[in-house]
């Protein structure tokens, strides 16, 4: 199994990871609701320019007529509902609780993955996913403080990591389309909300200096991390692309070391030990058995594998590899394989 997809949910986890203790030297810049939007817009206008650039102008977002729904459902939950939950949970909630609640979304995520969609779950993938998730509780409830005023702010907070678990969902239904066309549409859609709620509320623009920093945490901590994660998904399932990126707390705690000045504890020494141990257990799975892959048709970049023989209606100069929309016809055979793209099949 290629592990490429690993280091992508690897990467988009530590990008993510690290734009956490830079946003909160901005926090004290602006409004929590204005900071979310521009960290957004951030991600969406700074991916549409790289589009625009990759592709010489415009061109078409690739997307079936049948994903658009997939993906308009990830937006509404992943860019719209889940911010305005967790901001309206902050509001009513310690941090400490909030951090540790934060945790919910991976498990959330594989859950989804595992009763809705029929991911396969190996016992490995479900005690590593355990491991990172009690290493990432373990280092929330460490660097939080006080208890909580009611269960309304909590409450909140769940709802929000329930929609951002839908969202994961759903992108994955769209992961074999354009990536940078899915995060520039969930940027730019999620930044115009939130920032649109704040001016409501009363927030104005900061400096021109913290505006620009603010965008471009958010083009490298939202926006790229998002790309390297809908690769992960196109090349791992939902539940493997959640779990490696549970790791994000770990990361942004060890920036924050650096960066913040922060000092360590045997808790965050212990929380390391278990993401690491869980990672280790999702790097040696192996699943491998006899599989049916059902005729289907779709659009992604790829070379021609044994998953890939087919033949071209256009003129074609034998690049690899390339990209072009493609019909795979039913097949039987047995490999290594992880849930990935063309690999959704039921156990």
């Amino acid at each position: 199994m290629n592990n490429i997809h690993v280091i992508h949910a690897l990467l988009a986890a530590a990008l993510f990871g690290a734009s956490t203790p830079f946003a909160k030297l901005l926090v004290g810049e602006m409004s929590p609701w204005l900071l979310a939007g521009l960290l957004y817009l951030g991600s969406g206008l700074g991916l549409a320019a790289a589009r625009l650039i990759r592709d010489r102008g415009w061109t078409p977002s690739g997307l079936a007529k049948g994903e658009w729904r997939w993906l308009l459902g990830a937006i509404v939950f992943g860019g719209v509902l889940g911010p305005l939950a967790l901001m309206f949970g902050l509001t009513r909630t310690s941090g400490s609780t909030a951090s540790l609640l934060l945790n919910l979304e991976a498990v959330l995520s594989a859950m989804i993955a595992w009763i809705v969609f029929r991911e396969n779950a190996d016992r490995s993938i479900v005690l590593g996913m355990l491991a990172i998730a009690a290493g990432g509780a373990m280092l929330s409830w460490s660097g939080g403080e006080g208890g909580t005023s009611d269960w309304v702010g909590p409450l909140a907070i769940v709802a929000g990591c329930l929609c951002w678990a839908i969202d994961n969902n759903l992108t994955r239904r769209v992961s074999a389309s354009d990536a940078l066309f899915i995060a520039a549409t969930k940027g730019a859609v999620a930044g115009t909300v939130n920032a649109g709620l704040a001016f409501a509320l009363g927030a104005s623009l900061p400096d021109g200096p913290v505006l620009l920093a603010t965008m471009a945490v958010g083009l490298f901590g939202y926006g790229i991390s998002l790309v390297l994660f809908v690769f992960a998904l196109r090349g791992l399932g939902t539940a493997r692309t959640g779990a490696y990126f549970s790791t994000a707390p770990f990361i942004g705690a060890a920036v924050s070391l650096v960066l913040l000045g922060e000092s360590t504890s045997l808790v965050f020494w212990i929380a390391t030990a278990l993401m690491g141990l869980g990672v280790w257990l999702h790097l040696t799975e192996h699943h491998e058995h006899e599989h049916v892959h059902e005729p289907m048709e779709h659009r992604h970049r790829h070379t021609h594998d044994e998953h890939h023989q087919h033949e071209h209606d256009f003129a074609w100069n034998s690049d690899e590899p390339h990209e072009h929309r493609h019909r795979h016809e039913a097949l039987i055979h047995k490999h290594p394989h992880f849930p990935d793209i063309h690999h959704r099949h039921s156990h």
